[in-house]
């Protein structure tokens, strides 16, 4: 099943075939990892239920771009910077924009414009509900409007390590300075530069592995940005960034799944090996089984403090050890820097949410 839902993947994303056949089962599945607004408008016959899905989407993306203008207007009217990520800036590179689902707003506004930029979101939609603090250690605050979540991004993605955060806040500094405009549906925004745009769509779609569970959605968004930005990314530089975040096996991995199962060229394979070729089926096989998932952390109300915070390491070594099986390399990681985060904390003072 996982062959023919992989060939409509690739002649859908390629633009090599109409008249389609999708299965009961595979139609469970395109909806699931978040494919089926890609693939069905190709199907021969769609089903009502097919039909419905990519109706649905459309006037999702119809209030989605709605709220982007109010929100992208309010910002740059107030001299606030922001780049687009993720979301619409991704779908456009489909053959056809509303191919590709995006249910809210990710916008980088950086450290500095972080608190102005929130007031201003709270000010332009004055009856969105609010569920985020606006604190500094947050990676972003959260707000919907008319049923769109906007996320207002100090930072595009945590970091535990204390190392990895200034390597990252570095790239990030490059890629979002360097960010580049694109037209979205007549809106003029700003998303990031190409090189940094394919590190943190793979660490973003990384991210979820580690933790909440991934779809095919990022890995086809990760395979349209490196086919469309072949040209423009740099190559030496997006290694050495790689390597400065124990991340180059991980990108490995990514890119096995990338052209194997959804027809990249090639030349983004640049380490085989059987090895390799194993921890990426094995990968690709969990994430279509939907068993991407962290380990839940059995619930305990722990008095001594100590206590509590030997048993959240535990449970972040217990991660560790299933994403070993995929990417030792970055298991080992992980575990130092669980161990790294768990010294700090241990003598610091306990903060108010924990």
């Amino acid at each position: 099943m996982f062959d023919v839902y992989f060939q409509n993947i690739q002649a859908a994303l390629w633009n090599k075939g109409e008249g389609l056949v999708v299965s009961g089962e595979e139609a469970k599945l395109h909806m699931m990892q978040g494919t089926g607004t890609l693939v069905f408008p190709h199907v021969a016959s769609m089903t009502p239920q097919m039909k419905m899905v990519c109706m649905q989407n459309m006037q999702q993306q119809v209030k989605l771009q709605y709220v982007l203008t109010q929100a992208w207007t309010a910002l740059t009217k107030a001299g606030i910077r922001p780049v687009l990520m993720k979301g619409a800036g991704l779908a456009a590179l489909y053959p056809s924009p509303e191919q590709r689902t995006w249910g809210d707003i990710d916008l980088f506004v950086g450290k500095d414009q972080y608190h102005p930029a929130c007031a201003i979101m709270r000010e332009t939609f004055p009856k969105a509900l609010k569920f985020d603090e606006e604190l500094d250690h947050y990676k972003h605050y959260n707000l919907i409007a008319d049923g769109i979540s906007i996320e207002i991004h100090r930072v595009s993605i945590s970091f535990q390590h204390p190392i990895d955060e200034r390597h990252y806040a570095r790239m990030e500094d490059f890629g979002m300075v360097k960010g580049e405009g694109l037209v979205v549906s007549g809106l003029e925004v700003m998303v990031p530069e190409p090189t940094f745009n394919a590190l943190f769509v793979m660490l973003h779609s990384w991210e979820h592995m580690m933790t909440q569970g991934a779809n095919i959605r990022q890995l086809m968004d990760l395979t349209l940005l490196l086919h469309h930005y072949k040209d423009r990314i740099d190559r030496q530089r997006l290694r050495a960034w790689l390597k400065a975040l124990h991340a180059l096996d991980v990108w490995h991995l990514y890119m096995w799944m990338a052209v194997k199962y959804l027809g990249l060229g090639d030349e983004w394979l640049t380490v085989r090996g059987e090895r390799l070729a194993v921890r990426g089926d094995r990968l690709m096989n969990d994430l279509m089984a939907g068993r991407m998932v962290a380990p839940k952390e059995e619930s305990k109300a722990y008095s001594n403090r100590l206590a509590r915070k030997w048993h959240t390491m535990q449970g972040r070594l217990a991660n560790a050890r299933r994403i070993g099986q995929y990417s030792p390399a970055y298991a080992r990681h992980m575990k130092a820097e669980t161990l790294m985060h768990g010294a700090l904390r241990l003598f610091a003072k306990d903060r108010h949410w924990e």
